[in-house]
Parts: C-alpha cells; sequence; structure tokens
C-alpha cells in the first residue's frame, strides 16, 4: 500500500520542496495552504481553526505529516503575538494529538533560534538548554514542547530544527536569504546607504537538503518503529557554509557579476533598543543525524547561486 504524505504549508518555501521530494519518493503526496492553496494538490485549510486541522486529517488519511507551516518572521511575530501562538503552538499542538490519535508519524520543523547564540556557545547540540532570545524563538520551542508531550506515548514524533533556509522561491521575499538579492541590486546605487549586519554568524541552508534530510528520517524511523522510542526526538540539520549577511550580500553580488557600492557593513551588533533580539551564532550540531546514519551533506552556497544567477541571465 502506497504511503500518503501530508505536507503543511505546501505553497511555502521549504514547504514546496518537501512536497516535490516526497512527491519523486514513490508515494502519495497531498499539500496544505491558505491564501496559495491549489486543490487537488495543495488543499485549503486554515491552521487556526481546529476543525479544519481534524477535516483534511480526516480527508488526506495520512500516515505521515511534515508539519512546515508557520509564522515564520520574528519581526511579524513581535507585532502579532496572538495570531503567532495560533498558528506556532496551538495549530502545533492540535495536528501533534490528532497524529497521535490517529497513529501518524510527525515531523514537527522548528529552528535554530531556540537557543540563545550567545558568543561562545556554538555548536548546540540536541539536548543543549534553550533560552530562546526573542518570542518567535519562544513560541518554536513550545511548539517543540507540545509535539513532544502530545506524541510521548507512541514516539512517533520528530523535532527537526533547522536554520535560515534558501532555495528556488517563487518571490524573494519568501526567504531572509533570498531577499538580499534584492538588497544587493538596490546597492548598486552607490548612495542607497544600505545597512547590512556584518556581526551575526548565519549558516544559510538549501530547502533541497532539508526535504531530503526529512525524507530520510521518516524511512529511519518508520523502518525502525519497533524501537521507534529508544531513537532520538529532537534532530538538528544545518550547512556549514558560515557568514554574516553582509558577507551573503557579497557572494551574491559575486554570483551576479556585480558591486556593492550603496551597502554599509554593520557590526554594531543588536540595538539593545529593538524589540527584537538576534543571536550571534546557533549553530547546530548535527552529530544525532550523522550517528543515525542519515546523510548530512549540503549544498554549497556560492556554487548554487552561481548557477541560479546564471540561469536567470539565460532566461
Amino acid at each position: 500500500m502506497t504511503s500518503i504524505v501530508l505536507v503543511t504549508g505546501a505553497s511555502g518555501l521549504l514547504g514546496r520542496q518537501v512536497f516535490n521530494t516526497f512527491q519523486h519518493s514513490g508515494v502519495l503526496v497531498v499539500g496544505q495552504g491558505f491564501s496559495r492553496a491549489a486543490p487537488p494538490t495543495v488543499l485549503k485549510a486554515d491552521l487556526e481553526k481546529e476543525a479544519d486541522i481534524k477535516h483534511i486529517l480526516n480527508e488526506v488519511k495520512p500516515q505521515i505529516v511534515i508539519h512546515c507551516a508557520a509564522n515564520k518572521s520574528p519581526d511579524l511575530v513581535d507585532k502579532n503575538p496572538e495570531q503567532a501562538r495560533k498558528v506556532n503552538v496551538e495549530a502545533t499542538r492540535i495536528l501533534a494529538e490528532e497524529c497521535e490519535s490517529r497513529g501518524a508519524f510527525l515531523i514537527y520543523i522548528s529552528t535554530d533560534y531556540v537557543f540563545p547564540g550567545k558568543e561562545g556557545e556554538a555548536p548546540y547540540e540536541i539536548d543543549a538548554d534553550t533560552h530562546p532570545p526573542n518570542l518567535y524563538g519562544q513560541l518554536k520551542r513550545d511548539g517543540e514542547l507540545a509535539v513532544l508531550q502530545a506524541m510521548k506515548e507512541s514516539g512517533r514524533a520528530v523535532v527537526l530544527r533547522v536554520p535560515v533556509l534558501y532555495g528556488t522561491a517563487s518571490e524573494n521575499s519568501e526567504s531572509a536569504v533570498n531577499t538580499l538579492v534584492d538588497a544587493v541590486c538596490k546597492a548598486q546605487d552607490a548612495n542607497a546607504g544600505i545597512k547590512m549586519d556584518d556581526w551575526a554568524q548565519r549558516y544559510p541552508t538549501n530547502t533541497e537538503d532539508v526535504a531530503r534530510v526529512s525524507r530520510d528520517i521518516v524511512i529511519k524511523y518508520l523502518k525502525e518503529k519497533h524501537r521507534i522510542k529508544e531513537l532520538p526526538h529532537i534532530l538538528q540539520f544545518s550547512s556549514e557554509d558560515r557568514m554574516t549577511k553582509y558577507e551573503i550580500c557579497e557572494t551574491l553580488a559575486q554570483a551576479m557579476g556585480v558591486q556593492l557600492p550603496g551597502m554599509i557593513r554593520n557590526k554594531q551588533g543588536n540595538d539593545p533598543n529593538a524589540s527584537v533580539q538576534r543571536p550571534y551564532d546557533t549553530h547546530l550540531s548535527t552529530k544525532a543525524l550523522v550517528e543515525l546514519g542519515i546523510d548530512v551533506r549540503t549544498t554549497d552556497f556560492t556554487a548554487w547561486w552561481r548557477r541560479e544567477m546564471a540561469a536567470h541571465r539565460k532566461q
């Protein structure tokens, strides 16, 4: 019997890639979306409504759920915390409880922002203490705890923490990395005066790699379901490409064959008066994945963007 996979947030940056990767793995995949739903492949469901969550699960009857949907902007979370809690915590809790009662396996996509990211602390292992530096990180940590609590009896759940993501996007604004392409373009104006962070350490990771690792986790855990409770229920995946946002812009500019006359390095770190504080370095250790025998190799950031820009110029 063919397995059925439900991907939440299937119209988003990561969700689309997860959908495609599982689809090419010979399983039946159905997506969930809201504003960009496209039935019959991506069904419309409002995850802020418990009835919608139950309805889509009743309709799809998945054995596997990859929960990518989230409010993933720290600034937007800070501006509308109640709405963010509904999506990032309450919807996650309901989904996990429903998966538990239906016997489905769940992967919950979480974030490196659950860690404080203070200088000298990274890399963080899966069991390191979490002290999120902002509300977004706290809500994602609350989502993690909701999943682990709801599914502790069966052990059919994995929290997968990932850092900032990039990849094929319908709009650059879908990714905090892709959107820097627009900043590079604006910086062609020598008078632009664009300040770009050159302090916080980032590990931009490709959505194709996250999707592949998610698939490999599913295969591994379902193959060893007889001892699934003994396997780790928090895993972490990250590229080792370490760079600041300014250094990312430098790499993008090189791939585009341009300079950055209108961009200014900003090494001051967090503005103490800013409502959202960013961590310095939340590098995630992938040791637990390696010990499971899962391939943690990643796409080379510079090579991917060179190909992407070359393809864009040919269009």
